[in-house]
């Protein structure tokens, strides 16, 4: 048996998403660019996916900007913002964000810009005295992370933006929430999205940006998506897109995330929960340290059996041993070093649970035997 524990890693693309970039590459591949009928129809598409996006996000009339995917996004959103203002800035990061977040932010300060990094607490939770503290220093552009894409915390996006109160403009990266938890535009300026994450395509995502607000392009050229993200625009991955968005369906993911959880502990009681309590995370992420094996080795033995999980962020987990994020919560290296992060989709199965349960089960006792003393 397979047990494919590793969705917020990529999903798997549907039929139905399959099939939707399998017909415009076969029947709408013309530019949306070009002024003739099937081109005018190639851009009604991209249209429609736009206006279906832009209504998930509580949003219609607003902007949204295609990218490559999530990191594009932003990008565009962190260097693009900063880019149209005047002089040196004060801008202020989540020290727990993704690495196409921290990076940009790391661009910012060789440009001779003043980052300021926002600690969390031992759940991932943000801190709001060191954000209202940016704030009042004058930071321009805040950015956090809608859900964290390690340990499943959730922002309170609410809060972030009565904290902020308008003095700064404000991104969330929302890659790891968009569709399964809910949001609304009006409570930030910039907001990331990626298809993969929603059982969409790699190599397209988007950035809802609200109207009025300027930005620096990154990519210039022929002019296209408002002058934001010049290439002819990815018709069959903003097919799949739209597909997507149409099926998405998170309901009942909390529920297979707590069976996973009482299943996992029953396997392995010494097992930790790492980030905020399962029920007020993220429906879709749990991450856990297994004591006494390293991730990596855990992760390698669970592979052996067809259960497939990850140590981390995929961007990222090829660079380092220990995760920065788990690190920045301020837990111990030794269990920081045993941790993994299981993360499910609407289609995973408490069949593929159970049986990843069973094979911790299995192998955990086996690994510990050998941890080093």
């Amino acid at each position: 048996m397979k047990a494919y524990l590793d969705n917020s890693a990529t999903t798997r693309p549907t039929e139905g998403v399959i099939e939707a970039m399998a017909h415009c590459m076969r029947e709408g591949w013309h530019n949306p660019s070009s002024i003739y009928g099937p081109a005018v129809e190639a851009f009604r598409q991209v249209r429609a996916c736009r206006e279906a996006v832009l209504e998930k996000l509580g949003a219609p009339g607003e902007r949204l900007i295609f990218t490559s995917g999530g990191t594009e996004a932003n990008n565009l959103a962190i260097l693009g913002a900063v880019g149209r203002m005047r002089g040196k800035q004060l801008v202020a990061v989540n020290a727990t964000e993704h690495p196409s977040v921290l990076a940009a932010f790391d661009r910012l300060r060789e440009m001779g810009h003043e980052v300021r990094i926002l600690p969390v607490d031992s759940e991932g939770a943000l801190d709001w005295v060191a954000l209202e503290k940016a704030v009042e220093d004058g930071a321009s552009l805040v950015s956090c992370m809608q859900v964290n894409n390690e340990t499943g915390a959730v922002l309170d996006l609410k809060r972030l933006r009565r904290t902020v109160n308008g003095r700064a403009l404000i991104h969330v990266d929302g890659v790891q929430g968009f569709l399964r938890l809910p949001f609304r535009l009006e409570d930030v300026d910039m907001y990331t999205l990626s298809a993969h994450k929603i059982h969409g395509p790699k190599g397209v995502g988007a950035l809802a940006v609200k109207k009025g607000l300027r930005l620096l392009p990154q990519h210039i050229g022929g002019g296209q998506e408002e002058a934001l993200r010049s290439g002819t625009e990815n018709t069959p991955g903003i097919a799949g897109l739209f597909e997507a968005v149409k099926e998405m369906d998170a309901s009942g993911l909390m529920e297979k995330k707590l069976h996973m959880v009482e299943a996992f502990q029953k396997a392995v009681p010494e097992a930790l929960v790492n980030g905020p309590a399962p029920e007020k995370g993220a429906p879709h992420i749990l991450n856990m340290s297994f004591p006494g094996v390293r991730g990596e080795t855990m992760l390698h033995a669970l592979e052996a059996e067809g259960v497939y999980a990850s140590t981390g962020s995929a961007c990222s987990s090829k660079k380092r041993k220990v995760s920065p994020v788990l690190m920045a919560m301020g837990l111990p290296v030794e269990r920081a070093e045993c941790a993994l992060r299981f993360s499910l989709s609407p289609y995973t199965t408490v069949e593929e649970i159970d049986y990843a349960a069973e094979v911790l089960g299995r192998v955990w006792p086996q690994l510990r035997r050998f941890q080093r003393r």
